[in-house]
This record gives C-alpha cells, structure tokens and sequence, in this order.
C-alpha cells in the first residue's frame, strides 16, 4: 500500500512539473489552449446560471441592440462581461503560473514590493499621457483604407459603431451604485486580468523567445490591442500597451502597471458619468485631439518621457531581464 501511495504522488508531481520545462513557443500554444477552455467552461457556466436568472426569452434578445435601453438586458450584458473578464482574463494566468512555475505570486510578479515614489509617478504619468493617447486616437480614427478594401473598411467601421453603442450603453448610469460597478466591471476587472494575462504571461513568452524585452513589451502591446477588436482604437491602446509593458520590466511589480491600468479606465468610466450630470465640460474627452490643444499634446509627450526616465531611475536594480524570466 505504501508503494503504491508514494508511487502515486510520483505521478501526481510529476504531472505538474513537466510544463515547467516547456520551451517559449510550447508554452504559447499551450496558454491559448488553456484561455479557449476556460472561456468554454465560464461562458457554459454562465449560461446555466443566466438562463433560469434572466429567462431564456431575454437572452435572445440581448444581441439585439436596439434593446440597450431596456434595463433588463443591459443587466445581462453586463453580467456576461464580468463573467468573460474573469474566465478570459484572471483566471488563466493563475492556472498558467501554477503550471509554469508552481508559484503563482512569483510568476506573474504579484510578489515584488514597489515603493511609494514609484506609484505617485505612475499616477502622474498617466495624468500627462492622456492628451497625447487622445491625439493618437483621433489620428487612427480617421485613417481610411485603399479604394479596393472599402468592404473590409465598412465593416470595421460598422464594428466600431456597434462597439461605441455598447460601451455608451453601458457607462450611462444614474446612481453611484452604478458608477461603482460600471469602474469594477470596466476599472478593476480589466486592469487585474488584462495586466495579469498579456503582462504576465504572453509578455513574457515572447520575451524568452525572443530573449529580448523591447520585443516582448512590443508584440504583447501589439496582441493586447488586436484582441479588443476595436480597430479605430488600435493605435493609441497598442501604445498604451507598450506603456504598461515597460512599467513591468522597470519596476519588477505587476502591481504598477495594474495601477495603470486601473488608472486609465477608471478615469474614463468616471469623466463620462460626470459629462453626463454636466459636472465636467465634454472637451475633456478630446482635449489634445483637437486643433487648439495640440501645444498639450507636444507637452504631454515631453512630460511623460521625463516622468518614465525618473521612474526608471527611481527602480534601477528591480529590471526585470530576458535571463531571470527562464
């Protein structure tokens, strides 16, 4: 019986050691497969909590967007993008971590301490960013594709447009009750699983295989933005992407760049309830996308790179390099 027992731990641990040993591109597949299976199972269990929640009439009817005013299937929408953001988002990293390394905190970064200096600059960078990531929109929002893609460029647009009802749907609230879930669901949620998925893992797949940072923050930016299908908003997402990237390998701490995350959709969540009760001029949304205000972006650029300067210097000594992430 003993034998048996210890030769059955054997197997058990050995199980969990060997994706340990999985070379970079080995371990990309194998994090897509585990995001599909964990999507599958979530979006599953969500369906059997949702249909006898909502009914299965109402279900039906929350693709259809001409019902976004009705309060019963915004609900429901609502709840299938929490459920997406955990089961996409959060938890896959931490079953990859495990996987990985058989310690999470460890893996994904959630260990490493950060100072208070390096936060404020954080929260300053972030602040000065925004004329320039709202410039960098607007250039993307108007560039056009050749006269022979104009089918592939009228669905993007169609897309778009579905897309920014959505988001507008969802962000017109009345109560403080609901600015509080609309910054969990779109603030909070996003900024821990994003953060934890493309910063903790795919950024640093790509960083072994290609054994240099500057590509792994690049083509996990890159792949952070295309996953939104937004693409009028690629540009200035993709950049924020690289923005966070960075903030990862200079300080070592996820908990930074989750902040910056955090940071900028909790400012856009909070400056549309706050248009919407006429409490903050409308120009907010644009300022340094617009003609007069271009001066602010040219600053904003300035700042941010001194700010990101002083932020790395502030950390040197916590990089994170191609070597200690194998």
């Amino acid at each position: 019986m003993a034998i048996k027992t210890i030769f059955a731990k054997k197997i058990q641990y050995m199980a969990f050691t060997a994706f340990r040993d999985m070379k970079p591109f080995q371990q990309l597949m194998f994090s897509i497969f585990v995001v599909i299976v964990c999507f599958i199972a979530f979006m599953v269990l969500s369906l059997a909590i949702a249909i006898p929640l909502f009914g299965f009439n109402s279900m039906l009817n929350m693709t259809d967007l001409s019902q976004l005013n009705d309060p019963e299937t915004l609900m429901i929408l609502k709840f299938f993008q929490v459920v997406q953001a955990i089961g996409v988002f959060i938890i896959p990293p931490l079953v990859l971590g495990y996987l990985f390394c058989g310690n999470i905190l460890d893996y994904l970064h959630l260990n490493r301490s950060f100072t208070f200096t390096s936060l404020f600059l954080v929260i300053v960078i972030m602040f000065f960013a925004s004329p320039f990531i709202n410039f960098t929109g607007e250039l993307n929002a108007n560039m056009h594709l050749p006269e022979w893609m104009s089918g592939i460029e009228e669905w993007m647009r169609d897309s778009e447009d579905k897309a920014a009802q959505l988001t507008e749907a969802f962000l017109k609230v009345d109560t403080i009750w609901g600015l509080s879930f609309n910054i969990f669901m779109i603030a909070v949620l996003p900024a821990i699983g994003e953060e934890l998925l493309f910063r903790g893992v795919i950024q640093r797949i790509f960083t072994r295989m290609t054994r240099s940072n500057h590509w792994g923050v690049w083509i996990s930016a890159i792949l952070f933005s295309a996953l939104h299908m937004q693409f009028y908003g690629f540009i200035p997402r993709m950049l924020l992407g690289v923005l966070f990237g960075y903030l990862l390998v200079w300080s070592g701490s996820m908990w930074l760049p989750i902040a910056a995350h955090f940071i900028n959709n909790g400012f856009a969540v909070v400056a549309m309830f706050m248009i919407d009760k006429g409490m903050m001029n409308p120009k907010v949304e644009n300022f340094g996308a617009e003609t007069d205000t271009y001066v602010y972006t040219v600053l904003s650029l300035f700042f941010v790179g001194v700010f990101l300067w002083l932020y790395r210097k502030q950390n040197i000594g916590n990089f994170l390099t191609a070597e200690n992430l194998n």
